[in-house]
Formats: C-alpha cells, sequence, structure tokens
C-alpha cells in the first residue's frame, strides 16, 4: 500500500510521524508533501521522514490563494509520479486533489467547521471520509467518522511519549526546579483575523506573579519588551514537549500548546477570545478538568484563580489523576488512525 500525507503545520508532523513511521516499518510506502515552513522541514528531517516542499507560506488572502493553487498542482504532480491509494492530511490539497485523481482522501480536522468555516466550505465536499473528534458540534453526516481522542494524543500519549528531563538543560532547570511558561502566538492565520490574545503588558504581569513561585520562561512567535528579553527562550522543536511535560504550569493563547500541556497533565490556562468556540478544549477544560480559559477581559480572575492553584499543596496529584482520567476515556490516536487505514484496504 502507498499513503501520501500533507503536512502544512509543524502540529501535522507530530500527528502522523508514528502512524508513518509504523507504515514504513511494516514495508508500505509513504509519500510525504509539505509547506516550506522552517519548523516544519526541521521536525521531518529530525524524525528521518522523506519529504518534498509542495508551497511556501504566503501573506493575504490573495497569497494564500495562490499558494493553495500550488500546493495542489504540486501534490498533483507527486500523485501522478507515485500513485498512492490514499491521501491523508489536514489540509485541502488532499481532498481536492484526490478527487481529481480518483483516490480516497481522508481528512482529519480537531477544530469545529463553525470555527473554521472557510476550510469546511472548501474541503469537505471533495473528501471521502471527515475524521473528527466526537466532540465537535459538526453534523455527524454519513461522511463523517468520530473518534474518543484528541490529534495531540499521536503523538503525547504514553505508548508513543516519556518526558525527558534532560531537556531542561536548555532552560538551565534542574529537575525538580519549579518553572514557569508564558506562550505567545502572532494569531497570523486566517482564521485568526481579529483575535486577540495575551498583552505584553499582561505577560508583564504574569511574570511578576510567578517570580515568587519559580523561573518564569516566555515563548513568543514575535518580538518581546526590552524588560521581558532575559526571560525568552526558543528550545529545538523537538525538545518542546520535554521541556512543556516537567512546567508547574502554562499561560498560553495558543490552542494547540493549550492542549498539549493538558493532555500531558500540565495545568494549561488560557487566554484569548476564541474561549467557548472551540468543543475539544471545551472537553478539556469542563469534562477532565485540566485546562482553564479565559477571554482577554477576564485576565484578572485569571490570575486570581492561578494564585488559588498554586496554593494547593495537593496540585501535583489531583493533575495526575484528572489526567489519568482522560487516558482512560480517550485512545491512543495513532494506533486509531492506523487502524483506519487498514479497514479503507482491508
Amino acid at each position: 500500500m502507498q499513503v501520501l500525507f500533507d503536512f502544512g503545520h509543524p502540529a501535522h508532523v507530530h500527528l502522523f510521524r508514528n502512524a508513518a513511521r509504523q507504515l514504513i516499518e511494516r514495508g508500505d510506502s509513504v509519500v510525504i508533501t509539505a509547506r516550506d515552513r522552517g519548523i516544519i522541514t526541521h521536525l521531518l528531517k529530525h524524525y528521518e521522514l522523506d519529504y518534498s516542499i509542495a508551497s511556501t507560506p504566503r501573506q493575504g488572502l490573495v497569497g494564500n490563494i495562490v499558494e493553495l493553487m500550488v500546493h495542489n498542482w504540486q501534490v498533483l504532480k507527486k500523485c501522478l509520479k507515485s500513485r498512492p491509494d490514499l491521501l491523508i492530511g489536514t489540509s485541502v490539497s488532499v481532498a481536492h486533489v484526490g478527487r481529481l485523481i480518483g483516490r480516497p482522501s481522508i481528512v482529519l480536522n480537531e477544530d469545529d467547521a463553525d470555527y473554521v468555516p472557510l476550510f469546511a466550505k472548501i474541503t469537505y465536499p471533495f473528501a471521502s471520509r471527515i475524521v473528527i473528534p466526537s466532540v465537535l458540534r459538526d453534523p455527524k453526516t454519513a461522511k463523517v467518522l468520530t473518534h474518543e481522542s484528541y490529534h495531540e494524543l499521536a503523538y503525547l500519549h504514553p505508548d508513543h511519549f516519556t518526558p525527558d528531563p534532560g531537556a531542561l538543560s536548555i532552560l538551565g532547570v534542574q529537575p525538580g526546579d519549579p518553572f514557569f511558561i508564558i506562550r505567545v502566538v502572532d494569531l497570523a492565520a486566517h482564521h485568526d483575523a481579529g483575535e486577540e490574545g495575551l498583552s505584553p503588558e499582561q505577560v508583564e504581569k504574569l511574570v511578576e506573579m510567578f517570580e515568587p513561585h519559580g523561573q518564569v520562561f516566555v515563548n513568543s512567535e514575535g518580538s518581546l519588551p526590552a524588560n521581558l528579553k532575559n526571560r525568552a527562550f526558543h528550545a529545538p522543536p523537538e525538545q518542546m514537549h520535554n521541556i512543556m511535560a516537567f512546567t508547574k504550569l502554562l499561560v498560553s493563547d495558543s490552542q494547540t500548546m493549550t492542549m498539549e500541556a493538558a493532555v500531558l497533565g500540565r495545568p494549561a490556562f488560557r487566554c484569548n477570545t476564541f474561549v467557548g468556540r472551540c468543543s475539544v478544549i471545551e472537553e478539556l477544560e469542563q469534562r477532565f478538568n485540566l485546562a482553564w480559559g479565559y477571554h482577554p477581559s477576564q485576565f484578572d480572575q485569571m490570575t486570581h484563580d492561578i494564585q488559588e492553584l498554586l496554593g494547593n499543596p495537593d496540585l501535583e496529584q489531583e493533575m495526575a489523576e484528572r489526567r489519568a482520567h482522560m487516558l482512560e476515556h480517550k485512545v491512543n490516536f495513532a494506533n486509531w488512525i492506523l487502524e483506519q487505514i487498514d479497514r479503507r484496504f482491508a
């Protein structure tokens, strides 16, 4: 069997790398196409997965349309050469190209369709199968296949991931020393237009609040004010989860990193205007109590709740129990993906 994977975001490398590696190890053929984003190619090289570049990111609506056309064309050329039995990814292109060449396509999405309406409108009609968590608000049509998991459990499930405390040396932190991570993203994706996250002033207040409790590190996609530059850290992307697994607490305006910290059992506080609109994170917050979400206007309430949490002497034990409860109800998603690929050709 030959399978084509298409990667458009660094998280997609993690999402599919274990399933792709298992296919390769058992003798199946894997073809990978990817956007030319530095972290994506870095991760693919790190995990020794061969790939070809399909497009380079562009800015603005027109730029995104041009890139999609280029990406579709490059994926199509790769398919005409390799003739895959199946196309799989989280991208528009696997659906479009699969329809063009008459091959089945599986599109995975972890966001509610009304949260990413443009993606759903231009992708879902062309895909053979839409794979989503059962908790999403989306209509469960005959084309939709649901699962009891999260994308993050394709690479952070304990079957696949054991955190390495040696990575803490990147921060100059010793195992057991308390430290905090503040993650700030630039909210530049097309569905981020008009949204807000943590302001520089709020980041400064968080640093001041955490300082008495341990070291504080700020991981930002953009530039930091001069007074916070000594807090900045940039770790090799393949080490970020090892570091995150030992943090005392994460505060972020990133959806993905919030979920990653939560499934690792680290208290994950999210502050952005997406709060209340993303079903998978809502489930981690409301059903499993592994994450907390606040609108930026609720920043003071968030800091109050964080201080209360830090005063809980049983926090570590409670978080471990909550994570165990979540894992009892969620499956190893990498193995689930592989099972679906096999069923498609059984």
